[in-house]
């Protein structure tokens, strides 16, 4: 096996890469992570993280390659990370919050709106962020990375760190299952859903 060779960028070389080659990749990045974790907040701390790693790691990535697929590559490991911390940690609740809820005049009151759906109404309407959202996020990822980001099933293999054949079988199944959750909804907006 041979490893991957490490070359020793100086400050101005590795400044230079960082702000022509990752940064103009910082909205595809966003959005990205932005339908990973449905949360502006988590979005933006994930796409900080990414390029504060991509940074401190520089010297491990080759000038003239495919930056956005490595840029998507430490996105999805950092998200993946942090889904497992998170989901061994128990839920937590700010009891105070809860009290003061409970309290107050406006208890039938609904204070909380979906930023996601605020988010995404204009980009792909409604039913179709929907059902996009509601897929496993094994699914959900290869979607994106290839319907919305246009991204090669190489460099996806790559990103998500499968075999090209894991890609298409799962990218198969993930549109198999959009289009079985989007069926009524084309049969309402005129279109033959019964055609394959």
């Amino acid at each position: 096996m041979s490893e991957v060779q490490k070359k020793k960028y100086s400050d101005k070389e590795k400044n230079n890469i960082f702000d022509n080659e990752f940064m103009p990749h910082i909205d595809s990045m966003y959005n990205f992570a932005f339908r990973l974790t449905f949360d502006e907040d988590d979005a933006k701390d994930l796409v900080q993280d990414t390029y504060l790693k991509a940074y401190r790691f520089i010297n491990s990535f080759e000038q003239g390659t495919n930056a956005k697929a490595w840029l998507f590559r430490i996105l999805k490991n950092s998200f993946i990370n942090e889904y497992r911390k998170k989901s061994k940690q128990p839920s937590k609740v700010d009891y105070q919050e809860v009290e003061t809820y409970y309290n107050s005049d406006n208890v039938d009151y609904n204070i909380t709106s979906d930023l996601r759906v605020d988010a995404v109404k204009d980009m792909l309407g409604d039913e179709i962020s929907n059902a996009l959202n509601s897929l496993a996020v094994d699914f959900r990822t290869v979607i994106i990375l290839c319907d919305l980001e246009g991204f090669t099933y190489e460099e996806m293999a790559k990103i998500l760190d499968i075999p090209i054949g894991t890609v298409r079988s799962r990218l198969h199944r993930a549109r198999n299952l959009l289009k079985d959750k989007l069926h009524s909804y084309a049969k309402d907006m005129g279109y033959d859903a019964d055609e394959d």
